[in-house]
């Protein structure tokens, strides 16, 4: 297989891994006797552990990479996440997810003096302009406090993109930075653990759709987009991004049997398409 194929199936592989982080969360609090404080706590320990095993293959010490910083920006991500889908559905959520990254990460330029072109201020203006028009009232509009919650939780993943921009080794980052999440995960979920309801095969499915999350969806995927980034430009990688919110759309309406809406199809719109005008001079 040549690099270009590689790094094209690797990249479909990591963008399923990245919206199945929304459809696994979304249906362990939906289906499950988890709360979503549990939920954090065991994503963020597994894919702590999955991510130091993988460090270990690629060599070097990973306690010294990372920062504290950054691990509080990713734990915030990581909590306001999961509190975010009790209520949200899973298509929503990404949209929002993935919307206020990119406004994050663009208006960081903006406040840095980055000078955008006129197709990148407009993209930036509707993209927020679809934001805004998401969670406006309305019998359709999602809860305002899980978007908020959600909205929260993109705008500390944006924290953390921009934060581990340029490191040299993001494996061995990304590894050390879960690693410094475990402490405030377990206070997370031993200070709001309030019990589990339902019989024993409910824990246990939601346990492992929790571990799932952690090792698979969000350890390895994000080690398989890091292997794949080092082939794609910056403008594809972003642009490819853009597909996350319309597989876990597709995703939450085959195994949530959630609903797509006329007002999440049209700011959909206004959103990914703002995002891909942003991007496209990057």
């Amino acid at each position: 297989m040549n690099a270009s194929r590689r790094s094209w199936c690797l990249t479909l592989l990591a963008i399923f891994a990245f919206a199945g982080n929304s459809i696994l969360c979304r249906l362990a609090l939906q289906q499950t006797s988890i709360d979503a404080a549990t939920f954090t706590t065991v994503r963020l320990f597994s894919g702590a552990l999955m991510l130091w095993l993988i460090g270990q293959g690629f060599g070097g010490r990973i306690r010294a990479a990372g920062s504290w910083r950054s691990a509080m920006a990713l734990f915030v991500y990581a909590a306001a996440f999961s509190f975010a889908y009790v209520n949200l559905p899973a298509g929503t959520g990404a949209l929002l997810l993935f919307g206020a990254v990119q406004v994050t990460m663009i208006g960081y330029g903006l406040w840095t003096g980055e000078r955008l072109s006129k197709f990148q201020i407009l993209g930036f203006i509707l993209a927020f302009g679809g934001l805004v028009g998401l969670v406006l009232p309305g019998v359709s509009a999602p809860p305002l406090l899980s978007s908020g919650l959600m909205f929260v939780s993109g705008v500390a993943w944006g924290i953390y993109s921009l934060r581990g921009r340029g490191a040299s080794n993001p494996i061995r980052v990304t590894a050390g930075n879960f690693l410094r999440t475990v402490p405030f995960a377990l206070a997370l979920g031993i200070g709001m653990h309030s019990g589990f309801d339902g019989d024993g095969s409910l824990i246990t499915s939601g346990l492992l759709l929790a571990v799932a999350s952690g090792a698979l969806a969000s350890g390895l995927g994000y080690t398989l987009w890091y292997i794949a980034l080092q082939d794609l430009k910056a403008s594809s990688a972003a642009t490819i991004q853009l597909s996350v919110p319309v597989i876990t759309a597709i995703g939450g309406v085959a195994f949530l049997r959630e609903e797509l809406t006329v007002r999440v199809c049209l700011t959909s719109l206004a959103i990914l398409g703002g995002i891909a005008l942003a991007i496209r001079d990057t």
